[in-house]
């Protein structure tokens, strides 16, 4: 599992997010814990791949612009770690 940052220029609103939530759900559909935030301009996911190519063309096609995304590896942390 990765989590994914994404920076994205162009979300002014919750609606903004919410298409970012969405367009990311579609893309990568084993995506969990999908946030984003129009004030920080970052959305984060995780993902058990993620085609970098594939999620910019995705952001892009919605009208937003995709400035930049990192991974790094995720590991679920039980309830006493």
């Amino acid at each position: 599992m990765f989590k994914t940052t994404v920076k994205i220029e162009g979300m002014a609103c919750s609606m903004c997010e919410a298409h970012i939530k969405d367009v990311i759900r579609q893309t990568f559909p084993g995506a969990k814990k999908v946030t984003a935030s129009h004030s920080k301009g970052v959305a984060s996911f995780i993902s058990e791949d993620v085609d970098e190519g594939k999620l910019q063309k995705a952001i892009a096609d919605t009208g937003y612009t995709y400035v930049s995304s990192e991974s790094e590896p995720y590991e679920k942390k039980g309830l006493f770690w």
